[in-house]
């Protein structure tokens, strides 16, 4: 039986890999630019019962080992990315979580994911800058996190693939983050959830050719992060339980919405997708 593969980002997840948070990193938390400092227990909390709603839906729920002093740790999407012949090992773009690689380097080999790539500088990429379309397409966002020597190592890591470059907006700059997955997220094959106003022209037009539906986050929700939401398998998702509007809106276009706190877990701007890294899931 496979314990790794489905390059794609909404057939059925079979297995996953998340983070606990680390007490001593909590006090840490204006280092890592989290929005405000997090209540510990609550933190824990909230992570203990995101976990079991992933394993509820039946995906196995592997904890990595924790990471002392490294608050972003619980954010395993962005260190490595899987395909289908095993994992690519990133640098990410903010220096304080490059640490953060090796530790997630392990973590696969533990699960039995080989690695078959690994980056290094002056290549920086996040896992959040990157999107399976399917197999076959990896959609890339270049911004303050991933620059174009990682993209050019992705394209080497990834020769098989159709790695689909786009360039971020400047937002707010590069003290915050802004992600590829800040403003689209996949729910099934031929549907999203995203934030046109800032989403790349020539990502909308992909979208349009290939029959893909785009279900628009309200304004007001964007930066609560309504555009983020981690897909279980085709049309059901799991997504921040403030974002009512959006929930709303992806109910009408079929979705089941599953909904989580993410109160404490998400003061660092991560969503239900940061919180995990994705081994296996079915194949579309």
């Amino acid at each position: 039986m496979s314990v790794f593969g489905g390059a794609n980002m909404v057939g059925r997840l079979r297995r996953v890999l998340v983070r606990r948070p680390d007490e001593r990193a909590a006090a840490r938390w204006r280092d890592f630019h989290w929005r405000a400092a997090p209540d510990l227990q609550a933190l824990l909390t909230e992570h203990e019962a995101f976990c079991e709603l992933l394993a509820m839906r039946g995906a196995e729920v592997l904890v990595g080992e924790t990471m002392p002093g490294a608050l972003d740790a619980i954010y395993t999407f962005d260190p490595a990315i899987v395909g289908e012949r095993g994992a690519v090992v990133l640098r990410p773009g903010k220096e304080l979580r490059r640490p953060e690689a090796d530790a997630a380097a392990a973590d696969l080999r533990g699960a039995g994911v080989p690695v078959t790539a690994t980056l290094a500088a002056p290549a920086t990429a996040e896992g959040g800058d990157t999107i399976w379309l399917d197999v076959q397409t990896l959609l890339v966002g270049r911004g303050y996190r991933t620059n174009a020597a990682g993209i050019a190592a992705l394209r080497a890591a990834l020769p098989d693939v159709d790695v689909i470059e786009f360039d971020l907006p400047h937002f707010r700059g590069a003290g915050e983050v802004m992600h590829l997955l800040s403003l689209v997220s996949p729910l099934a094959p031929d549907l999203v959830v995203g934030y046109p106003p800032l989403m790349p022209v020539r990502l909308v037009q992909l979208l349009e050719e290939r029959g893909v539906q785009l279900v628009a986050v309200p304004d007001e929700e964007f930066e609560t992060m309504g555009s983020n939401v981690l897909a279980l398998e085709p049309r059901v998702g799991i997504a921040l339980e403030r974002n009512r509007e959006t929930r709303k809106r992806l109910e009408r276009a079929g979705v089941e919405v599953l909904t989580y706190a993410g109160v404490e877990l998400s003061k660092g701007d991560g969503g239900p997708t940061c919180l995990t890294r994705p081994l296996l899931r079915d194949g579309l």
